[in-house]
């Protein structure tokens, strides 16, 4: 019987920085405007809520393995095949069942340079190579990705809108993105914010999963639809790589009444459509006035607006995080992210965004004297 040595973890894993989430409380019991996590406003749909409590009289029953339903349902709203949707306990999980299956150690994996850090988290996990991709100004740039493929590239991540930046790339650049990749690599198309988006030339991806064999297009219902807490997402895959993935999936790995309330915000349109006329909106409004203050704001077409802050005395963006926490109202640094001078700021409700609107207003007002 072997003895010696220690129990270790690849050696990969140890280079992986623990993922925070945005702040949810502050100190004290006084209510606080949480700005943070990109949630929507509104909440989820009064339909998806009564269908999650009603799906609690069964909790002591496993869920559909097979999320035939929640399939089916996703299937007829966007016109997609169910049996080429996998889903996941949100998108996050199935990043990790795509490296799981698609990356061995040692390939290589692209994302941009201020694109989502679950990538790089995944990309390691395996024991793979992940490599950065620059953007410019703010947005993928498909010449930088393509010029950093080599032979051991097997994977392409792009968020389309990014987080944290809001940007976009049209669906004419993902196209030449995917032409100019080799066949052996699959290029991971992240729509989390896809409902947000109104530019005409945006397309989220189902028509390139349905005509080629290596692309993948995967979405939430933590965002638009209120359910985070829900944990449901879903890729539309080629069909052999739906059947890779249901391959390794966890048993019973999205919930009952996360399913059920899936289905019930499917068939909720107006609600949608009000979250989303609220988002496009009250991100106008916020974007401008923001603006007014004589901050930068990053053009964004998600729910969420990123801020750049002056690298001067008084001004930076960790000075008006603890400014704003002061009054109680939280965002999210993007220091993590690569972009240290930057907060970003979810979109909120009327009275919400006017109040971190008018903060950062007196924010740069206090400090210029």
């Amino acid at each position: 019987m072997e003895t010696g040595g220690a129990l270790k973890a690849r050696p990969s894993i140890g280079n992986i920085d623990v993922y925070t989430p945005g702040r949810s409380s502050l100190p004290g019991v006084a209510p606080v405007v949480k700005l943070s996590s990109n949630e929507t406003p509104l909440g989820p749909s009064p339909a998806a809520r009564e269908a999650y409590v009603r799906a609690a009289a069964a909790l002591d029953r496993y869920p559909d393995g097979s999320a035939r339903a929640l399939r089916n349902a996703i299937g007829e709203t966007y016109g997609l095949d169910p049996a080429r949707i996998v889903c996941g306990n949100g998108s996050d999980e199935l990043f990790h069942y795509l490296a799981q299956a698609y990356l061995d150690p040692g390939d290589e994996a692209i994302y941009t340079e201020h694109g989502f850090t679950v990538y790089r988290i995944v990309i390691l996990a395996i024991g793979a190579t992940p490599v950065v991709a620059p953007e410019t100004d703010l947005t993928a740039d498909v010449d930088a990705i393509l010029a950093r493929v080599t032979p051991r590239t097997r994977m392409v991540f792009i968020a389309n809108p990014n987080n944290p930046t809001g940007t976009y790339i049209p669906g004419s650049e993902v196209r030449r993105l995917r032409a100019g990749l080799p066949d052996r690599v699959l290029l991971v198309l992240d729509g989390a914010y896809a409902e947000y988006v109104r530019e005409a030339d945006y397309d989220a991806g189902a028509a390139l999963v349905a005509e080629t064999s290596n692309t993948v297009m995967t979405r939430t219902f933590s965002k638009i639809h209120g359910l985070a807490s829900a944990r449901v997402g879903w890729a539309y895959c080629p069909a052999g790589v739906a059947e890779t993935l249901n391959r390794i999936r966890s048993p019973f790995n999205v919930s009952g009444p996360g399913m059920a309330a899936a289905i019930a915000s499917l068939g909720d349109r107006a609600h949608l459509d009000a979250a989303a006329e609220h988002n496009a909106r009250w991100r106008e409004w916020l974007a401008a006035e923001i603006a007014r203050s004589g901050l930068s704001v990053v053009p964004s077409v998600a729910n969420f607006l990123l801020v750049r802050f002056p690298d001067a005395p008084g001004l930076t963006s960790s000075e008006a995080d603890a400014f704003l926490a002061e009054r109680r109202i939280i965002v999210r640094r993007a220091s993590g992210y690569g972009l240290p001078d930057c907060l970003r700021i979810t979109i909120g409700l009327e009275a919400e965004n006017r109040a971190v609107a008018a903060a950062l207003a007196e924010f740069v007002q206090t400090r210029h004297g």
